[in-house]
């Protein structure tokens, strides 16, 4: 897809020359936050495994540079569960480097990623928040229209302290209004064999 530009910075597919930046912009969340429950980063290797995955399964993954070309954040979709009744719910996860937060590039990418899923044919996004008291992240949720649906308490330890997981959900195009064609498969998940 073309990038998307802001006054600031620009979104575009994520590619093999991103690994680093996305892996360095993981490894502060690992280490420094709740948004992932990994305690240990991954090295370049795994997060190029983990890329690729998604990507081969048909999920879109971006990544938003500032004009220089530094990496400021990314984001992606990915399968919310491996069973196939699952196949039009996704789950989101966006990173924003430290640098960069506040300054509206974790909701562009968002935002961007809703867009490319209702496009794809989904019809649901789920996102699990590590910590009730992720505010921010919970914000940027609610701000692009997802509601609150649960919350699991003392999931994950990390930190030094029990952490909850909070569900969020964003119906996408038709949502569950509707029956959907049951003879597609959104982006190129689970093709028939």
């Amino acid at each position: 897809m073309p990038a998307a530009m802001t006054a600031s910075f620009a979104l575009t597919d994520t590619t093999d020359a991103d690994i680093a930046a996305v892996t360095a912009i993981y490894t502060d969340a690992v280490l420094n936050g709740t948004a992932s429950f990994e305690l240990d980063p991954p090295d370049e290797a795994e997060m190029a495994r983990r890329f690729h995955a998604i990507r081969k399964a048909g999920y879109p993954h971006i990544v938003a540079r500032d004009r220089a070309g530094e990496a400021l954040g990314y984001a992606y979709a990915g399968s919310y569960r491996a069973r196939p009744a699952y196949r039009w719910t996704v789950e989101n996860s966006v990173y924003v480097a430290p640098s960069a937060k506040g300054r509206g590039v974790g909701k562009t990418l968002l935002a961007e990623i809703i867009t490319r899923c209702e496009a794809l044919g989904f019809r649901q996004m789920i996102a699990v928040i590590g910590g009730s008291e992720h505010a921010a992240s919970i914000g940027l949720h609610e701000a692009l229209g997802f509601t609150r649906v649960g919350v699991l308490p003392a999931t994950g330890f990390k930190h030094g302290r029990w952490l909850d997981s909070v569900l969020m959900q964003k119906p996408l195009g038709e949502g569950g209004s509707t029956t959907p064609d049951l003879r597609i498969y959104p982006g190129t998940l689970y093709p028939p064999a």
